[in-house]
């Protein structure tokens, strides 16, 4: 039995299905036919601001109600869409919300997801030296055991939402894919913690989703496949996965020049607004694959939209850089 089993119906949190919107205009920008270009519209998944982790978190907010619990607690940066979306889930089923983020007592300038934390009623903790995930949990584990300690019957949630409990919204999201576009050939998403990814690999196969990594963990394939071995109950390597890794850039929170670029043209071309750590880069790896060959004319290709927007207006960088735009084009 694999930590989901005991689960029966999911907690209702978003609006299913989300749109799939055609986009011929931006197909023809990068290099592909009017016609083979759509994107999945799960920014538009109705709660807190929308993205993709709603679907994960309609499992784990039904397994907490199970459990009995009374609190939410999660990871993630300061401007983790994660983090803001299960304080939105916390607030919706009556709970609880504790963010355990990285960094010194006190908080960061508040705006972006940070300022829709404050107004979704959520705590945040500052845990001062955790780093990465494994930190993170480390430091979330301890809150944890102090929120029992007082009284409190916390539940945790993984970084990022990522494992097969959380993955298996990204099984149903494959499916309304193919319902909504069955001739459907590359499915490409933002490949983070690994779930959203999983779920549409147990879903469509291996061949038709394209990852783009974003830099979120040192080896994101290897937990993707792990994910994917847990849903399907098949092992699955990591080198059975398509994925990019040409646009981390610097690093995870700085700006690539590629996303900028990517940010851009999808919002001029559709009027679609992106992220600049997850989506911005997902679009971004589009136009790289468009351009070597991995992706073709004539190939129905589907662009995730798994949210993000909030973070935007957090990004000190992308909001410098946007400004420079409208400078050079006053």
């Amino acid at each position: 039995m694999d930590e989901g089993d005991a689960v029966v119906e999911k907690f209702a949190l978003g609006a299913w299905p989300t749109p799939m919107e055609a986009a011929p205009r931006l197909a023809e920008a990068i290099g592909l036919r009017a016609g083979d270009l759509w994107i999945k519209r799960d920014d538009l998944t109705g709660l807190g601001g929308g993205g993709n982790k709603v679907r994960k978190l309609e499992w784990f907010v039904a397994d907490a109600l199970r459990q009995g619990a009374d609190t939410l607690v999660t990871t993630g940066g300061p401007q983790s869409n994660h983090a803001r979306l299960t304080a939105a889930a916390a607030a919706r089923a009556g709970l609880g919300a504790v963010l355990v983020m990285p960094g010194p007592q006190g908080p960061p300038p508040i705006a972006g997801n940070l300022l829709l934390d404050a107004l979704l009623g959520a705590r945040v903790v500052w845990a001062e030296g955790a780093s990465g995930p494994a930190g993170l949990t480390r430091a979330a584990e301890e809150e944890c055991v102090q929120l029992r300690e007082r009284g409190a019957r916390p539940y945790l949630i993984p970084f990022g939402g990522s494992s097969a409990l959380g993955a298996r919204g990204y099984v149903e999201a494959g499916a309304e894919i193919l319902t909504q576009r069955p001739a459907v050939r590359h499915v490409v998403t933002a490949l983070g913690s690994g779930a959203t990814m999983a779920g549409l690999v147990a879903a469509l196969g291996p061949e038709r989703v394209l990852g783009v990594d974003v830099g979120a963990l040192p080896d994101p394939a290897a937990t993707a496949a792990s994910i994917v071995g847990e849903l399907t109950g098949r092992a699955t390597p990591a080198s059975a996965l398509r994925v990019r890794s040409d646009q981390v850039g610097e690093a995870y929170a700085v700006l690539h020049q590629p996303v900028l670029d990517a940010l851009a043209t999808v919002a001029r071309a559709e009027g679609v607004l992106l992220d600049p750590v997850y989506t911005g880069r997902t679009a971004a790896g589009l136009v790289a694959a468009v351009r070597d060959g991995d992706i073709r004319p004539g190939e129905p290709t589907v662009l995730l939209h798994s949210g993000g927007l909030p973070g935007l207006f957090g990004h000190a960088e992308a909001v410098r850089r946007a400004g420079e735009l409208l400078r050079t084009q006053g």
